[in-house]
């Protein structure tokens, strides 16, 4: 008898990765958002913390060294239209670099187009979705609770 697998929501933590008035970005080549600028990131280990996890993800992308993480906030997304339907809790940390003078490089670019800084004043489009959302509600990734001026 087959058993139907009951979809499972998964955690995701993405970097707000800072720099100056900037914020790195990438163009997004996976099913979920193909073709739209989003954070650095990925799926929460078992196990690990969401610093640990968003140091790793950011280096694994961009082979960047980040340091000084905060949690800014949590957000529920539901990929109802997606070829998969899929559902993240999404953890958004802010970093800066170890090194401001290091440049990002395209780790995965099966899944990335490449990454660049983007002034938060002027951000790219299209961007990833719970981005995109994000921005529209005013959110800020500079101020301490997300929430004030560049």
């Amino acid at each position: 008898m087959e058993t139907e697998e009951v979809p499972m929501p998964k955690v995701a933590v993405v970097v707000f990765v800072v720099k100056e008035n900037s914020v790195l970005l990438g163009l997004r080549r996976s099913s979920i958002g193909h073709s739209t600028f989003a954070l650095p990131g990925g799926h929460l280990e078992f196990g690990e913390s969401f610093e640990g996890c968003a140091a790793r993800e950011v280096m694994e992308e961009t082979g960047l060294e980040i340091e000084k993480m905060t949690l800014l906030t949590v957000t529920n997304n539901v990929f109802k239209e997606a070829p998969k339907p899929s559902h993240y809790v999404t953890v958004f940390m802010r970093a800066t670099l170890v090194d401001p003078n290091q440049s990002p490089r395209n780790m995965e670019p099966e899944k990335c187009d490449g990454w660049d800084w983007f002034d938060w004043r002027n951000l790219p489009t299209p961007l990833f979705w719970p981005l995109e959302k994000m921005v529209r509600s005013g959110f800020n990734p500079f101020s301490g609770d997300g929430d004030g001026e560049i």
